[in-house]
C-alpha cells in the first residue's frame, strides 16, 4: 500500500499603493509554515481545539525566526478569512501611518500580541511611507 503524504503550502502576496490609491509596488513570496502553524492546522480537527486559529497578521524589518518576526513593527488583525476547497485565504490591510517604514518580513499570528507564528515570510525590503497602504493576502494551500 502507497501512503498519501499531506502538505500544507502557503504564498504571500502584496500590493503597497501610494496616497492617491495607486500602485507603487506588488509582490508575491512564498513561505514558511511553522511547527506551530502545522500544530495549529491539525489542532482544529479535536473537539475542542488547544491552540488558537489565525486572526492576525505582522510585518516587520528583520529577518524572522522560526517562531516570531525578528523586528515587528506592527500586527493587524485579519479583515477576511475564506476557504474555498483545500485553499485559505487571509487578508489584512495596513492604512495610512501604520506600520511605516522598510519592511522585510511579514507572518500570520493567533493572537494580537504574542501568540503562535503560523507561518512567515521574508523578501527584499519595501519601503511603507506614511501616507501609503499596504494590502496583503495570504494562502494556505492543503495538498
Amino acid at each position: 500500500m502507497i501512503g498519501e503524504r499531506l502538505g500544507l503550502r502557503g504564498h504571500l502576496a502584496c500590493v503597497l499603493l501610494d496616497e492617491d490609491g495607486r500602485i507603487k509596488v506588488e509582490w508575491e513570496t512564498d513561505n514558511v509554515v511553522t511547527t506551530a502553524g502545522k500544530n495549529g492546522l491539525a489542532d482544529q480537527i479535536l473537539a475542542a481545539p488547544a491552540l488558537g486559529k489565525p486572526t492576525h497578521m505582522a510585518v516587520g524589518t528583520g529577518t524572522p525566526t522560526a517562531t516570531a518576526l525578528q523586528t515587528e513593527l506592527d500586527r493587524n488583525a485579519l479583515t477576511s478569512k475564506t476557504r474555498s476547497n483545500a485553499v485559505i485565504t487571509f487578508a489584512c490591510t495596513w492604512a495610512a501611518g501604520d506600520a511605516t517604514g522598510t519592511l522585510t518580513e511579514a507572518g500570520v499570528f493567533d493572537a494580537a500580541s504574542a501568540g503562535n507564528m503560523w507561518c512567515s515570510a521574508s523578501y527584499a525590503a519595501k519601503v511603507k511611507a506614511a501616507a501609503d497602504t499596504l494590502a496583503a493576502t495570504w494562502t494556505f494551500t492543503v495538498a
